[in-house]
């Protein structure tokens, strides 16, 4: 079986996401640390264009999006569930506002003028410039927009005090019962709180959600070991992708297999990816297409969040 190789850097919350599903599942994998602003020419190597991090990659399938990553992991080992049976819908649902509403808040509250001095402080300005610069691209295209900060300030207590209502009255550790997808993904918004005294205070303040925020971070990030992006490219460029999946879907759309498709992100990080759609499903598009380093590699990506348009 292929290793699981995570394309990620460190201060990234959605590659805390991605390694706290890797701790939860008590998985090994391969570290290979990417930049945090553009070019990313390894990646995109990968990837077709995708720039987002994190990436998960599996042999010559490489995975778009936290969500699809955590359903490749539910894949790969079955238990401890992430969408555990009876609760898919909520778990899955819950996590995608997490994703969506609440980290938005959550940028906005990091990257405001006291806290980013604070995050900041210790790069050169010309470095500063180019991550505020990046990111300014990141958010530019899609539907997505920078929630002002007046207006995340004026929000976010509404968001903390319903978590912590929440974890006082539920029966277990967890925000359902028992740990889901829903759990890691609120954690990580709150995670990039907490690395600086300026919003930490935003996460403190609410006992229940603290000490529930620490018990998710115990799911740690499980057994790592670092790879080289020159590495993960030959092991890509040497694998043949896995299997199709089997489901039988009919696209709503009438895209079928075998066209030359192009899909890429509706919300931000909207930089197209283009191939041959091999898969349309009811959670997962797929493409193919081919590079001059990394060989023939399957690009799967989330139905949600995610749009295709015939090329």
């Amino acid at each position: 079986m292929s290793e699981l190789i995570l394309h990620h850097y460190s201060t990234s919350p959605f590659a805390e996401k991605a390694r706290l599903l890797l701790g939860f599942k008590g998985l090994s994998w391969r570290s290979v640390k990417i930049a945090p602003v553009m070019p990313k020419p390894d990646l995109t190597a990968l990837t077709g264009g995708y720039r987002k991090t994190p990436v998960l990659q599996v042999g010559a399938d490489v995975y778009c999006d936290t969500a699809m990553i955590a359903r490749r992991l539910e894949q790969e080992k079955a238990s401890p569930a992430l969408f555990p049976e009876g609760q898919e819908l909520t778990s899955a649902t819950f996590a995608a506002w997490a994703d969506s509403t609440v980290f938005q808040h959550a940028v906005t509250l990091v990257f405001q003028p006291e806290s980013a001095a604070v995050r900041f402080g210790k790069l050169p300005p010309e470095a500063r410039k180019a991550f505020m610069a990046d990111r300014a691209g990141l958010f530019s295209g899609g539907s997505a927009s920078r929630v002002p900060l007046e207006q995340a300030r004026h929000q976010w207590p509404t968001f903390m005090a319903r978590l912590e209502q929440q974890l006082q009255r539920e029966p277990g550790d967890f925000l359902f019962g028992q740990p889901s997808i829903a759990d890691i993904s609120m954690a990580h918004p709150l995670w990039f709180l907490k690395g600086t005294p300026v919003t930490a205070p935003l996460v403190d303040e609410y006992p229940a959600v603290a000490a529930w925020l620490a018990r998710v971070l115990d799911f740690g990030h499980g057994a790592s070991s670092e790879m080289s992006a020159e590495e993960a490219l030959a092991v890509a460029h040497a694998a043949t992708p896995a299997p199709l999946p089997q489901e039988a879907f009919v696209d709503p759309n009438g895209f079928k297999a075998g066209q030359q498709v192009v899909i890429a992100a509706t919300d931000y990080g909207v930089d197209p990816v283009a191939g041959e759609l091999l898969f349309a499903g009811s959670e997962e598009l797929i493409l193919r297409r081919e590079d001059p380093r990394a060989g023939v590699v399957h690009v799967h990506f989330p139905r949600l969040g995610f749009g295709i348009q015939a090329q």
